[in-house]
């Protein structure tokens, strides 16, 4: 049986992709998620297949519905992105910091590019029963922190709690308990969900 990654007879080699390329096909993704023109399910699955990708088809597919990126037409200046305020927060080689008393809206979206992030709740004002964040950690660390009474949902990959069962007091909250969802993707990252600073917010 022939492996996938061996080439079909009479096609080109299948050519290995490095992290540089992952790398430029992430940031395209986020510019493209920024401007409205990928929603959050679909830049799920590009992100997820763009930091896993090995060859130069797999990261291709990524982009071809998408324009090319305002650097890489000649003569083009570079726009920032329009973004709904409150909703997503996207940092590139840079931090995104959210603390004290701020709204946070049902579904909010963070994306770390080789950063740091750290979205603290414990003083927010969480605006629906069900407040969803969305973490995504390239090669960075998102640290979440969470207010008391509240329960704490994880799904994905890379994300973790960061208290021991000792302390979790999930157990006694009642059914109609406030929910914090984290939803997080860490490539070569982490994100902890904790209920207390560890040493203070990073500077």
């Amino acid at each position: 049986m022939q492996s996938p990654d061996q080439p079909v007879p009479g096609s080109a080699p299948a050519i290995r992709v490095s992290d540089q390329d992952r790398d430029a096909v992430a940031q395209r993704l986020q510019q493209a998620f920024a401007e409205g023109r990928l929603d959050d399910d679909e830049f799920d699955h590009r992100m997820r297949a763009a930091l896993t990708a090995r060859t130069s088809a797999d990261l291709d597919v990524l982009t071809t519905d998408l324009p090319a990126a305002a650097a890489d037409k000649p003569g083009t200046a570079v726009a920032v992105p329009v973004r709904r305020p409150g909703r997503r927060a996207i940092a590139y080689k840079s931090s995104v910091r959210r603390g004290g008393r701020w709204r946070v809206p049902g579904r909010f979206t963070s994306v770390i590019y080789k950063g740091s992030g750290w979205l603290d709740l414990r003083a927010a004002e969480l605006t629906e029963p069900v407040t969803t964040i969305r973490a995504v950690a390239y090669k960075s660390r998102v640290d979440v922190l969470v207010p008391p009474g509240v329960r704490v949902e994880l799904d994905g990959f890379g994300v973790s709690k960061g208290w021991s069962p000792e302390e979790d007091l999930e157990a006694r909250l009642p059914n109609d308990a406030p929910v914090v969802h984290v939803r997080g993707i860490a490539y070569k990252g982490t994100i902890e969900v904790s209920s207390r600073p560890k040493g203070g917010a990073p500077g």
